[in-house]
This record gives structure tokens, C-alpha cells and sequence, in this order.
């Protein structure tokens, strides 16, 4: 081309000319840039000398003719060289004096009034004199905004969509825009995006091609814009550490398209050296092991988060593909991650400003939404923001690239080598795809995550389930395994369907869930401890991950190529007793919620539906009242769906007769016992009206299912004595069984073997009560030495705690799976330590063998 002839006719006469020329007009553009903030903009007003030096063809000065010229000057390999070199293309070295220095934007204060001299215009004119300091951001010359305001690429990325001023979605006008009008203004606002950023694209693949030390350079930029932009993932970023929303995304987006080739070569994966991680020499604090940047690892004990895995030596096959695979796998979590994290924030703060607009405003919820400012500031925010987030390809190159860090920690068989490994690695494959399912699940189609749900089983597994410490991050992995591989109509509280393609191993024709055979191995015993460990998770999120698991475990309890897997699960008596224990401890806790606050909502409704009551409280209780109610409801909403799925899985979990007698347990027993009564006395005892509220539906509260899936139980254990005996114990009416057997005949709510079996259950109760009421009389007299010293009744296996009291077995097995330690003196105590009472056991059966002898020569 005759550019190219004449840039090397200028090297071969003038180097140092070139060089000059080269440098003037990286700063012409580097200025024109910094007008541009948006790829909407058709024209940026530059100075007439600027325009006609950066413009594109016919004087274009948008953002993609600035970025397409800028492109077409690096076609020349000494020409992107010389750009990379030139003196703002990189931040100031960390170590330089010029990185802590603060620049303050140029952006202009407030005005502030003329002082006239009374003393309140000098109070506001001081006020707005603070306000003007505090209005215009400061930052250090090496940091988030100093990259994106004064580097070259910087300059390029940080173009992308506005947020807040977007017209196409303006505050005003959002909410009276039509769907199809959203939707139309939304793809052109991502074709236009996405050309951009293909722009940007040609300019770093231009960069890059110019040889070793102009590649150098481009990765030493994407090494510095990560290490400015370690706050980013944070809850909320502070703007002048970090870069900007835009800058993030279009970087991530920028690193995707220069990974393609080696991500759509299977054969290339291999090149990906892992041990990058461990080499600080080569990715420069990047993922840090020490200090307040330190990234946590996969297999990370709590004490050792700052001591860091020993440095490995780093020899790759192909360092280029090592270095941007792990660049890439940061910026993405910079990028998506973090912005999904800040998106669904947006997406709660709406739907509880709908909430409460539509609560307030009675039958003109929709003249009060239309009237909102804040609402439709909200609105406008999301629609800008989805521009960027779910455009197609953009979410596309994501998930392929999720896919192969899923696929790089799946074949990783070297626990040691695993171990080292970014926990965010997981995280962030675990986050975007439940993110994507969640919100735009069509977005899916066509993606092949068979990697993630390997990765999952694996980490879940007993093997593997060290690596993973963190308890969110665990439960983590059961929703992706609910929200993505798990059938729809398994799960009918999504709010879209997932496309079939993604659940489906397509060379089986089956799910994931059924046809991996890890998964048959390992899965269903995973869940059960997954189950029980999520407790360490925030309140309303355990309910929430619990609800999901039972969904889980009920589908492969249902399948034949899991049912070797759960009788495996009798085998460990221990750890079963443990999630039985769980199970019922979360069980009760749900109940007692539910059953607390149903009738405080059927009340907080019926005062709100009388005009005359309600009208007759003061504006300050009808509020107490009010958020009361919303209190509640929330705790009902969260609660009740898992009651639901526990009680479900109490049935079909003691079909298997193993696991029923491991229920049966002395320790498991009484409790049971207990939680189906406290149950049973609420649905159907006199206090069951206080249950019936308004639109139960809309808290899953579901009477007749819940007294099916309760009777159902009943008849599963209602030949086993043990089962009878512990009802009689615990009070259990007859009559009350008996009313709940009406109520189920009437509704039709058990048919066959299951209601044969619950309806012989109150006739073996009263001959269990007659059976408990016999042996109270013949142990009444007991001597105190024979009783329990917690719960003082009659011992059956006496046994010595360390303290040196005296107890039943069962006793101290109950209390020590909530409370590992001695009831009397709290020290740290197991089942271990307890000793067998033979003498006093001894004594015990010679005192009850003369009180029966005695007892059939009276009859």
C-alpha cells in the first residue's frame, strides 16, 4: 500500500523523523479521545485544527472513526511499535514517586454564591466552597482512572455505553416506552458496541503482531489495569481506585477475542501452563498469595491465607498462551463477575421499590409506578446496563472461556497442583452461568457446560471436597447444579426455562444429572453433606440453598442410576445421623417460624381489610402493623418452601427400610417424634384456623399437601414399636390422628397401602400409651440413682461422662450432635469418652426384674 511504501521510505531516510511524527500523532489522538465517552456519540466536538488532524474519512470524530484510524495506522509493524513505546501508553511504575502523586479531574465545581456579608451567605458560601472540593474526584497518577484517562488503551476501552444519561432509555420517557421500542433501541445500541469493540480488537491484535517488545508492552498494560483494578470486585467499587464499568467489560471482551484461537483448539488447552499462578516473578502480583491483594486458593486452611504455596519454577510450552489465559481469567472476574454481582443489587433495590409503590398506592399501583422518579431512574439504569451485559457474542466468549478454566481444573488429578489453584477461578465459573440462567437464559442455548458440571461433582466430592472450604462458595455449587442441570419441571419456581441443550448430555440423549458417572458415584452422598454444611451460610440463604438441594436429592432419589449411591449412604452410620440431625433441627426451626407467623398475618389482614378498625388506628401504628406484615411474609416466603421439600423428603427417604431404621435410633427417634406432633397439632388441632391467611399461594403455604406428606410419614413408621412407643411418650392423642384420618379420607389425600397404613396407626397408639402408662406405675418408685440426670427418667444404657454424672446413651448421643460438649461442665467431649455404668446397669435390671416378678405374682 502506498501507507506501508512510505513508512518505510521514511525509515530508510529519516528514522528519527518517523519517530517524531509517529509520537505527534499518538498525542493527537490520545486527545481526541479524551472528549469521547460514548460509542452512541456520531460526532465529538473537537477544536477545528484536532478534528481535521484525527478525523476519520469525511471529518468523522465518533469514537469508532477515531479508533478505526488509529487502526489503520498500526497496520505497520515499526509504526505500532514506536506506539507502544510512546510515553503515556503505560502507567507510572509502582515503585516511581509520579504513581502516588493525586491528580483532581478538571470536571467544573458548583458555582458559589458572592459573599454579601451577612453571616448565612458566608456559612453557604463555605458550604459550597467544601462541596466544589469534595464534587471534583482525585486519584493517583497509577490507579483505576488515572489507566482509562491518560493511557492510550485506556482511553479506547473506557468507551462503552452510558449508564446513567442513556437517551434511548431516558428517566422520563422509560416507562412509557413500548416493549418492542426497548428492544429495538437495545440491539442497535449492541450492534454498535459490538463493532466497537471489534475496533478495539484490530488495534491490540495490530499491537501485538509487531513483534516481542511491542507485545511486551500490551501485556505489561493489561498486568497493570489488572493489578489498579483490584477493588473492582468489591460490593461497592470506589471510583477513584478503580476504572469504570465500561473499561472492565471492554477489557474482558478486548482478552476474549485474542484468546479464540487457542480456546477453539481442544488441542491447545494443553499449552495452558498452570503453575503461572505460583510464579509471582512472571504475573507480578496479579494473583498474589501475601498481603492485603492476596487471591485465595482452592485448598486454602484459614491460617495459612498468608503464608502462600512455595514459588514453583515456571517453564511453559508456550508462554503467550499461559500469560493470557490467566490475564483473561482475572479480567473476567473483574469484569462479568463483578458486574452481574452489581446488576442483580440493581435488579433487588427495583423490585423492592415495586414492592413497595404497589403496596402503598392500593388500586393505582400503576399511576404510582408511572409517577416515580426513582423507579424510573432504576429502570433506565437496568436497560443501559443490559446493553452491554447480555450482548450475545459478549456472554457467548464468556462462557466458552468459563468452560475451558472449567475443563483446566477438571483434569487436574494432582490434588497438590489443584490446591493452588484462584478460588475465584470457581466462583466465577459458578456465578456467570447461574447469573446467565437466572436472568437470560436463552442466552444459553447452544453452550456446552458439560465441563462446569463435572468441575462441580468433582469439588463436591469426597475426594475433592477439601478444596473448597468456603461455605458460600459450596453452596454455591449446589445452585449451579439446581438453576442449570436440573429438569424444569423439577423445578417450577424459575422464572424462565433453561434450554434443554444445556442440561442434556447430548451424546447420551440423557441429563448431566443422570448419565455422568461421577455423579452416580459420588452426588447423592455429596448433597447429603452439602445439606448439613450450608448452615454456616446467612439465614435466609440457607433456607434458600436448602430448598434447592431437597429438589436435587428428590430427582435422584427418584432414578435408578442413583439408588446404589443412597444405600451406600446407610453404611456410614455417623455421618447419616448427622444430616438426619440437620434435617430435623432445620425442620423444626421452619415450623416454628411458620406456624408463629401465619397467624400474625391472618391478623395483620383481617385489621386491614376492615375499613372501620383499621381507620381507627393512628398513621404510626397502621406503619408498625404494616412492616410487620412484610416481616413476616418474608420470613414465610422464605421459610415455607423449604418446609415443603423437607417433609417430601422425610417420605421418600424412609421408603428404604435401611434408612427408616436408621430414623428409628434411639438418638433420631424422639425428636422425630416430636416434629411430626408439633405439626400434626397445629394442621389439625383447634388452633389450625389461625393458619388460614389471604392468598396462601403466594406463600406456598399448601395445607393439604402438607398434612398428605405428614399422615404419609405416620403410616411409614406406624408398625415400628419403637415409633409407637415415642408418640406415647411425647402425648400424642389418638383422637387428634383420628381427626387428621377424617380430614384425609374426606379430601382424598392418601389412597391404597399409604392410607391402610396410617389409618391402623391410632388403634397401635392407644395400646402404646397402655404400654407407657403400664411401665410409669412400675417405675414410679425408681430410686433417683436409676434416672437420668438431664431429662430424669428411667435409664436404659446408663453411662459415666467425664464429668462423672450419670445418663442415658441416647441422652448424651442427642445432645452431643448440636452441642459437642459435656451438658455439666462444657468441656470438649465426643461419644467416645463416654464409659459404659455396668454396675449401676447391673443393678438397674436385678431392681426392675424384681418389681416385674413382683408385680406378676400381685396380677
Amino acid at each position: 500500500s502506498f501507507y506501508y511504501c512510505l513508512v518505510e521510505e521514511l525509515l530508510s531516510q529519516d528514522a528519527a523523523s518517523l519517530e517524531r511524527v509517529v509520537k505527534e500523532i499518538v498525542q493527537v489522538y490520545q486527545t481526541a479521545l479524551q472528549n469521547c465517552d460514548s460509542v452512541l456519540e456520531n460526532n465529538v466536538v473537537l477544536p477545528a485544527d484536532l478534528a481535521a488532524a484525527a478525523g476519520g474519512p469525511g471529518g468523522d470524530t465518533s469514537p469508532m472513526a477515531l479508533v478505526s484510524a488509529f487502526t489503520a495506522l498500526t497496520m505497520h509493524k515499526k509504526v505500532a511499535e514506536l506506539v507502544t513505546q510512546s510515553s503515556n501508553f503505560l502507567l507510572p511504575p509502582a515503585s516511581s514517586p509520579v504513581a502516588a502523586e493525586t491528580v483532581r479531574s478538571n470536571a467544573p465545581p458548583p458555582p458559589v454564591p458572592p459573599a454579601n456579608g451577612s453571616n448565612n451567605n458566608r456559612l453557604l458560601q463555605q458550604f459550597m466552597a467544601n462541596l466544589a472540593q469534595q464534587q471534583q474526584p482525585q486519584y493517583k497518577k497509577r490507579s483505576g482512572p488515572a489507566l482509562e484517562k491518560s493511557t492510550l488503551l485506556g482511553l479506547c476501552m473506557r468507551v462503552g455505553i452510558p449508564t446513567k444519561n442513556n437517551s434511548a432509555f431516558a428517566p422520563n420517557t422509560i416507562l412509557r416506552q413500548s416493549l418492542s421500542s426497548v428492544e429495538s433501541s437495545t440491539s442497535q445500541q449492541r450492534q454498535q458496541l459490538k463493532l466497537y469493540q471489534e475496533a478495539c480488537h484490530q488495534l491490540l491484535h495490530n499491537l501485538i503482531k509487531a513483534g516481542a517488545t511491542a507485545r511486551s508492552q500490551v501485556l505489561e498494560w493489561f498486568t497493570d489495569a489488572l493489578l489498579v483494578n483490584v477493588g473492582a470486585s468489591a460490593t461497592r467499587p470506589d471510583p477513584s481506585k478503580v476504572s469504570s464499568t465500561n473499561l472492565l467489560l471492554n477489557m474482558s471482551a478486548a482478552l476474549l477475542k485474542l484468546c479464540e484461537p487457542f480456546v477453539m483448539d481442544p488441542k491447545k488447552h494443553k499449552l495452558i501452563d498452570a503453575h503461572f499462578c505460583s510464579a509471582p516473578a512472571v504475573h507480578k502480583g496479579i494473583y498474589a498469595t501475601t498481603g492485603d491483594d492476596a487471591v485465595p486458593r482452592l485448598g486454602e486452611e484459614e491460617n495459612d491465607a498468608n503464608a502462600g504455596p512455595a514459588t514453583v519454577e515456571y517453564k511453559p510450552q508456550n508462554g503467550f498462551v499461559s500469560q493470557l489465559f490467566f490475564l483473561t481469567a482475572r479480567a473476567v472476574h473483574y469484569g462479568i463477575t463483578s458486574s452481574l454481582s452489581q446488576h442483580e443489587t440493581l435488579l433487588r433495590h427495583l423490585s423492592h421499590l415495586h414492592w413497595s409503590i404497589t403496596n402503598r398506592s392500593g388500586g393505582n399501583a400503576n399511576n404510582e409506578l408511572q409517577s416515580d422518579p426513582h423507579f424510573a431512574m432504576y429502570v433506565s439504569r437496568q436497560r443501559s446496563a443490559e446493553v452491554a451485559l447480555f450482548q450475545e457474542d459478549f456472554v457467548a466468549d464468556h462462557l466458552r472461556f468459563l468452560q475451558l478454566v472449567a475443563k483446566v481444573l477438571v483434569e487436574m488429578n494432582d490434588t497438590s497442583e489443584l490446591q493452588h489453584m484462584p478460588e475465584d477461578f470457581v466462583s466465577d465459573v459458578c456465578h456467570v452461568i447461574t447469573s446467565i440462567a437466572k436472568l437470560k437464559p436463552k442466552l444459553l442455548r447452544g453452550v456446552d457446560v458439560g465441563y462446569s458440571f463435572k468441575l462441580v461433582v468433582k469439588l463436591l466430592s469426597p475426594q475433592y471436597a477439601t478444596m473448597v472450604r468456603n461455605y458460600n462458595l459450596r453452596a454455591m455449587l449446589g445452585d449451579v447444579l439446581y438453576e442449570i442441570f436440573l429438569p424444569p419441571d423439577e423445578s417450577r419456581d424459575r422464572r424462565e426455562t433453561v434450554p434443554s441443550t444445556v442440561y442434556i448430555d447430548s451424546r447420551v440423549g440423557e441429563t448431566f444429572l443422570l448419565s455422568d458417572p461421577g455423579a452416580q458415584e459420588t452426588l447423592a452422598p455429596s448433597l447429603l453433606l452439602l445439606y448439613g454444611e450450608v448452615e454456616h451460610t446467612g439465614y435466609y440463604d440457607r433456607m434458600s440453598h436448602r430448598a434447592k438441594i431437597s429438589s436435587l436429592i428428590k430427582y435422584l432419589w427418584e432414578s435408578k442410576e442413583h439408588r446404589p449411591a443412597f444405600r451406600r449412604i446407610t453404611q456410614n452410620k455417623d455421618s447419616f445421623i448427622k444430616f438426619a440431625n440437620g434435617i430435623m433441627n432445620e425442620t423444626n426451626t421452619l415450623i416454628a417460624t411458620v406456624m408463629q407467623k401465619l397467624p400474625e398475618i391472618r391478623e395483620a389482614q383481617s385489621k386491614m381489610k376492615n375499613p372501620q378498625e383499621w381507620g381507627a388506628l393512628s398513621e404510626e401504628q397502621q406503619k408498625q402493623i404494616s412492616e410487620r406484615l412484610e416481616e413476616n411474609e418474608r420470613d414465610v416466603k422464605h421459610s415455607l418452601p423449604l418446609c415443603n421439600k423437607t417433609l417430601q423428603m422425610f417420605g421418600y427417604l424412609n421408603t428404604d427400610e435401611d434408612i427408616r431404621n436408621l430414623f428409628l435410633l434411639e438418638e433420631l427417634c424422639s425428636r422425630l417424634v416430636t416434629m411430626l406432633l408439633h405439626v400434626m397439632t397445629k394442621l389439625v388441632g383447634a388452633k389450625g384456623l389461625e393458619l388460614k391467611v389471604d392468598n396462601p399461594e403466594e406463600y406456598d403455604f399448601k395445607p393439604k399437601v402438607m398434612l398428605r406428606d405428614l399422615c404419609y410419614i405416620f403410616g411409614l413408621f406406624a408398625n415400628a414399636e419403637v415409633f409407637q412407643v415415642e408418640c406415647a411418650k411425647s402425648g400424642c392423642d389418638a383422637e387428634l390422628l383420628r381427626q387428621a384420618l377424617k380430614t384425609v379420607k374426606r379430601l382424598n389425600l392418601l389412597q391404597g397401602e399409604q392410607l391402610t397404613a396410617f389409618e391402623s396407626f391410632p388403634d397401635l397408639m392407644v395400646a402404646a400409651s397402655q404400654r407407657v402408662a403400664e411401665d410409669e406405675v412400675l417405675l414410679g418408685d425408681a430410686p433417683d440413682e436409676f434416672l437420668d440426670e438431664i431429662l430424669s427418667t428411667f435409664m436404659k444404657d446408663p453411662v459415666i461422662l467425664p464429668s462423672g454424672h450419670f445418663v442415658d446413651r441416647p441422652t448424651i448421643a442427642q445432645h452431643l450432635l448440636n452441642d459437642p460438649t459435656d451438658p455439666f461442665n462444657r468441656q470438649a467431649m465426643s461419644i467416645d469418652d463416654v464409659k459404659p455404668a455396668t454396675e449401676l446397669k447391673a443393678k438397674m435390671d436385678a431392681w426392675l426384674a424384681e418389681k416385674r416378678a413382683s408385680q406378676m405374682s400381685d396380677d
